[in-house]
């Protein structure tokens, strides 16, 4: 089987992700599920198959014995996130299937909040979530929202590049660390020199770049960005503890004042087995909340959730509550996606 055979045949079982190893079985991924597939290719075959993603200098690097993240478009237009490694002296390689189109909130089934945060003018927007969560594709979602509705200039930041945005309204330029840019920490100090809207940043990955990144904010942009995080509170956890304690009164002051939400989001298997829905956490930046913030008292941050269903938010636990009431997920599902289960157990 060719490996053009294997992507397509995985993209029509709807699985996420696809994984080519010399010297072992190709496995999937289907709805967060890993599955070994009954096919072998020699050793030969399978790094055949990785090399032949790559160009001529991808394949040198590669061979010097480094790991190499890309990102390209295959023969079906859809779009391939593809990190090449060494296992065993040997090729792996793990592909990420991206969707050919990228979705609407509604077909994300997370709600309205998205796009009130994307009519932002200015403000810190954070998509939160464990690995493999969709927050790239919610990002992608909510550019696409402003490309279509808005005449805004956008520039993405990003390692690499996921989807590709064809104008529409806005005017998107999109960079990729390591080709257009040396670095998420330069590019972002270099955006605010080439006259953005928005600042899309695929991932906040330390202090340089989230102190840039609320800079960015504070001077009358909208960001927007991830964080491997499982709840607005440890969200707001992770920036304070990234910061030095030197400069940490001052970033808490001005990410304070800047932050304008955190959506938090699971995928969780659907209780008839057809795919994954998005459970979430929303957040939105009130007075109280901020006040939690400056405070440093992220441990109440879930009950301002709880109080402030009148403006969009709600705890994941809600969320999860929901869709179990709703049938669409199951009470097992819903506790294996929980940070909370005796409170969880409680509310269901």
């Amino acid at each position: 089987m060719t490996l053009q055979e294997l992507i397509a045949n995985a993209r029509k079982d709807n699985c996420s992700d696809l994984h080519i190893t010399a010297g072992t079985e190709v496995a999937v991924r289907r709805y967060g599920v890993l599955h070994v597939l009954d096919i072998l290719p020699t050793l030969e075959e399978a790094e055949g198959m990785i090399l032949s993603l790559l160009s001529n200098e991808e394949i040198e690097y590669v061979r010097a014995g480094n790991d190499l993240d890309v990102a390209l478009t295959d023969e079906t237009d859809g779009r391939l996130r593809i990190n090449v490694y060494h296992q065993r002296n040997h090729l792996a390689a793990s592909i990420r299937l991206l969707e050919k189109e990228i979705p609407t909130f509604d077909e994300l089934g997370i709600g309205n909040i998205l796009g009130t945060f994307a009519d932002l003018r200015s403000g810190l927007v954070l998509v939160t979530g464990p690995t493999g969560s969709g927050k790239s594709t919610t990002l992608a979602s909510m550019v696409e929202y402003i490309n279509a509705n808005q005449s805004r200039h956008v520039i993405t930041i990003e390692d690499p590049i996921e989807y590709v945005f064809k104008h529409k309204k806005a005017m998107i330029h999109q960079r990729q660390i390591g080709i257009d840019a040396r670095d998420f920490t330069s590019a972002l100090r270099s955006s605010l020199r080439e006259d953005p809207d928005v600042i899309m940043v695929g991932e906040m990955r330390d202090f340089e770049t989230i102190s840039a990144a609320i800079t960015a904010a504070e001077t009358g942009h909208l960001v927007l960005s991830t964080l491997h995080t499982k709840s607005a509170a440890q969200t707001v956890e992770r920036i304070i503890s990234s910061c030095p304690v030197e400069v940490r009164g001052t970033i808490l002051h001005q990410f304070t004042n800047i932050l304008s939400g955190v959506v938090t989001q699971e995928l969780v298997p659907r209780a008839d087995g057809n795919g994954r829905v998005a459970a979430t956490e929303i957040m939105v930046n009130t007075k109280a909340i901020s006040n939690l913030i400056k405070e440093q008292k992220t441990n109440q941050i879930t009950t301002a959730l709880q109080s402030g269903k009148i403006l969009g938010m709600h705890t994941m636990n809600a969320d999860l509550v929901n869709l179990v009431k709703k049938k669409v997920i199951t009470k097992q599902a819903a506790m294996a996606h929980t940070n909370d289960k005796a409170e969880l157990e409680k509310m269901i």
